[in-house]
């Protein structure tokens, strides 16, 4: 199952700790918890469902397995509203327009059957993320905030994943060959039904330790001085502690060392700190309760 890890790292992927080692030749750093979880999903084909905080990692780590399997990654953002059909397929109408403008005037055909079967042809449809990743064949399916999708669709999307199979009345049923890794990420703005989170492996993704958040940094980031990157780990966990609206991620430490280096800072210094907030917070709330509290937001 896992060779394809293997071809491409060098690596025994036949434990958790290859799978994790594998990942962090990418640039991903999992804990043995989410190392465990990710490899249980591919051996066992299983869809993994993540949730978390924004910014702890949960749609890198769909990426970061898609490069260590050689998979093509199908992402799927959800939103309120989404329907089935936007996340299936959908007919090029435009080109079936001009297909028929084209019979018509060439008088490619007289059978209107004919003509109207021809419309629905395969060379017509457009395949959203849901219908690629079942024909991409092995691939990766990232299902993005799948709690801002409508109860409707988390109905719709538990039975695919219980048998990865597509029906078009127009061509047919559709079946994946092998089942795509099915990645689903949740920032727990509402809560998922349980019969979704059956069908899952669950993992819940916290904000990274002290140590491991500096290891990302550097790996990320290795133009960023040691010290930087330590005080910049250290400060986003003071950050996380006030309260905020939006706590930062990691992916908003990474912009803020990136914004520091790039001022020509080597180390935290308070007064440059504050004027990069811009960089770690994104609330005016968030910011002013942080320049209120001055050089103590910054000290761990």
């Amino acid at each position: 199952m896992l060779r394809d890890v293997s071809e491409r790292t060098g690596a025994d992927p036949g434990s958790p700790d290859a799978l994790a080692a594998a990942l962090e030749a990418t640039g991903y750093l999992p804990d043995a918890g989410l190392a465990t979880a990710a490899y249980l999903a591919l051996v066992m084909r299983r869809p993994l469902f993540l949730e978390g905080e924004a910014g702890v990692g949960k749609t890198a780590l769909a990426h970061a397995l898609a490069e260590v399997t050689g998979r093509p990654i199908h992402r799927l953002q959800c939103y309120e509203g989404l329907e089935a059909s936007q996340a299936l397929y959908d007919w090029d109408f435009g080109r079936q327009l001009l297909h028929l403008r084209a019979a018509e005037v060439t008088h490619e055909t007289e059978d209107t059957a004919e003509l109207e079967a021809g419309l629905y042809d395969r060379r017509f449809l457009l395949a959203r993320p849901l219908l690629r990743a079942l024909e991409d064949s092995p691939s990766v399916l990232l299902v993005d905030e799948v709690d801002r999708a409508d109860d409707e669709f988390e109905a719709f999307l538990l039975e695919l994943l219980s048998d990865f199979t597509i029906s078009i009345p127009e061509l047919g049923t559709i079946r994946a060959q092998i089942p795509p890794l099915v990645v689903l990420t949740s920032n727990r703005t509402r809560e998922v039904h349980d019969a979704l989170k059956r069908r899952c492996l669950y993992h819940w993704l916290q904000h990274p330790d002290f140590d491991r958040e500096v290891a990302i940094l550097r790996r990320r980031l290795p133009e960023v001085t040691e010290q930087l990157a330590r005080q910049v780990a250290r400060a986003t966990a003071t950050l996380r502690t006030l309260d905020l609206l939006k706590p930062p991620g990691v992916a908003e430490a990474m912009d803020w060392a990136t914004a520091l280096h790039t001022l020509g800072a080597r180390e935290l210094d308070p007064d440059l700190a504050a004027r990069t907030l811009g960089a770690v917070l994104k609330y005016r709330e968030d910011t002013e309760r942080v320049q209120a509290l001055g050089a103590a937001a910054f000290s761990g």
